[in-house]
């Protein structure tokens, strides 16, 4: 039996740890001969390449055949293995055409199995989503109708550069000069630029991208040490950040798909009530963004926690018929 020729002992090395993690019982030396075409020795040797870089792998011996098996007990891959926009928006394909043809047991099946590949991980999950969106679009499936501010393109790409290459940049905001570090940026209705001012500390603040005019890259280098954009975005509801709150909201019957369906905030908890109305809770800063937010569900959403955000919610709501009656 002859080896595979060298080039392709890194693809095999990876192939391998997928195939160790798919076989709930992991694969034997058997097993790796047969599906790489090698000798023993080289399976071996494939084996422990693998033992030494990945040590959680569980060695199990079949108490009837004496047979050495080897695998992962947990989830290590997840992190690894990733799905391309095509291989997702492949599948998707398939589950519409299953549905338009009257397969709609094979149609419930693959669409399970959408679901399972999404969620390997909520981060990864919100990405693939963010990819598929925008690999729609530029196949002119889908048109995304939003309003939103102009940017300069020049503008997005001297920050993009000075954010790779952590250099501050000097730009006029709302006219006046300012020097800032940029961490990130945070996409919605508004583009915001999270950065640090170099006259306001080291706390990163949130910033209206629309708003920079004459923005140039410096040659002063910033260290965000241990700042994760992630991270920062989850403690608000939108961009703004200020007091937690422990949020509990109550929806209506009339719009439960629609909620269940929605993605409010990345610490949400969402329960359909016997009476069909749907209770959500999160935990987020940003009370004027949620309260906005709410707006748009109109009479079919009541706050139910925490008081304050109630009362305040009121209190813009008597402010605006006020003005309107005026």
């Amino acid at each position: 039996m002859e080896d595979k020729p060298r080039y392709s002992r890194t693809s095999d090395i990876l192939e391998l740890l997928i195939l160790m993690q798919a076989k709930p019982l992991g694969i034997s030396i058997n097993d790796i001969m047969q599906n790489f075409n090698v000798s023993r020795r080289t399976a071996e040797r494939m084996r422990d390449s693998i033992l030494n870089i990945c040590p959680q792998i569980t060695e199990i011996e079949n108490p009837r055949s004496r047979e050495k098996f080897w695998g992962f007990n947990g989830g290590y891959l997840n992190e690894i293995i990733s799905f391309t926009p095509d291989e997702i928006a492949n599948l998707e394909k398939m589950k519409k055409y299953q549905e338009e043809n009257g397969f709609e047991d094979k149609q419930k099946i693959l669409e399970q199995t959408i679901n399972k590949i999404k969620a390997l991980g909520r981060k990864y999950s919100t990405k693939l989503d963010n990819a598929l969106e925008i690999l729609l679009e530029t196949e002119g499936y889908a048109v995304k109708q939003v309003p939103k501010y102009k940017i300069d393109l020049k503008l997005l790409e001297t920050v993009r550069s000075s954010m790779k290459s952590n250099k501050k940049i000097k730009a006029k905001y709302n006219g006046k000069n300012k020097v800032l570090s940029p961490y990130g940026l945070i996409y919605g209705e508004k583009i915001y630029l999270i950065g640090v001012e170099e006259e306001k500390g080291t706390n990163p603040y949130c910033y209206l991208l629309h708003k920079f005019s004459e923005v140039n890259m410096t040659d002063k280098v910033f260290d965000k040490g241990d700042f994760n954009l992630d991270e920062f975005s989850k403690k608000s509801f939108g961009v703004y950040q200020g007091e937690c709150f422990d949020v509990k909201l109550l929806f209506s019957k009339n719009v439960a798909e629609d909620v269940l369906n929605y993605h409010f905030h990345s610490t949400q908890k969402l329960k359909r009530n016997e009476d069909g109305s749907v209770t959500v809770k999160f935990k987020a800063s940003g009370d004027k963004e949620i309260m906005w937010h709410l707006f748009k569900w109109g009479e079919d959403v009541k706050i139910l926690a925490p008081n304050v955000l109630k009362k305040e919610y009121v209190e813009i709501l008597k402010q605006v018929l006020k003005k309107q009656e005026e």
